[in-house]
């Protein structure tokens, strides 16, 4: 009942957003669909581990090779900041400071990633390399590929993936008894939160991290997209 109270208070006072909440709906299913597509492409072909293998990768397939370097988590953050956006509007009436904070940390975050995603750049060496003539020139492309590599996992990469993990936190901690939208929710979002301030990059404990993150991430985008649609419509 205190659920129904609050959509039908968010349907009256933010008509206008009605429209971003429907976008975000879709940008929820969106992820849940994108997800298990990049996990079958990592588990059926794995990425190089040599800068050699990354151009050779690069020559058989183009696109493989841009999959490989996350150009699909470009499509992905831009319809998490949909999603933020909408949880902002949502729940600012309940703690507008913390979802300041969530929304500028988590906008931060997705701007850092976008630095440090250097896809297009391995790609367009590794066609540099093809045409090189000789080896000096191909041992200046491939010191200018390592440099990709390096800042494809660096420092951008790290805070961005912190970042994220603690705009979850915030988002997750002001949606609990929000009557918005349910506590399970809210843990649920905690749950991915938490294993999301693990980098991916720590090693083997970074690698289990962001794995089991996905779980809960995926039902959380399930649960908020179902909600974001109700609230759209009515």
């Amino acid at each position: 009942m205190e659920q129904l109270v609050h959509a039908a208070s968010i349907g009256t006072k933010d008509a206008e957003w009605r429209t971003l909440f429907r976008i975000s709906s879709v940008a929820a299913i969106l992820m849940v669909v994108l997800i298990p597509i990049q996990i079958v492409i990592f588990s059926i072909s794995m990425p190089p581990e040599t800068i050699e293998g990354w151009f050779e990768l690069f020559r058989k397939s183009w696109l493989l090779g841009l999959i490989h370097l996350d150009i699909i988590y470009i499509i992905d953050n831009v319809l998490v900041a949909v999603i933020y956006l909408a949880l902002y509007i949502i729940l600012k009436k309940r703690n507008e400071s913390l979802m300041a904070i969530a929304i500028l940390l988590g906008f931060l975050g997705i701007a850092a990633y976008f630095a440090s995603n250097t896809s297009f750049e391995m790609l367009s060496l590794s066609r540099a390399f093809e045409k090189a003539a000789s080896d000096t020139d191909r041992s200046m492309l491939m010191a200018a590929a390592q440099v990709m590599i390096e800042t494809w996992r660096g420092t951008a990469f790290n805070t961005y993936y912190v970042l994220n993990g603690i705009t979850l936190l915030l988002i997750s901690r002001v949606m609990y008894g929000s009557g918005t939208f349910s506590n399970r929710t809210a843990v649920i979002g905690l749950i991915s939160g938490i294993l999301m301030v693990v980098p991916s990059t720590a090693g083997m404990i970074g690698l289990i991290f962001s794995l089991l993150s996905l779980i809960p991430w995926i039902i959380f985008c399930i649960m908020i997209a179902i909600r974001l649609r109700r609230l759209s419509i009515i």
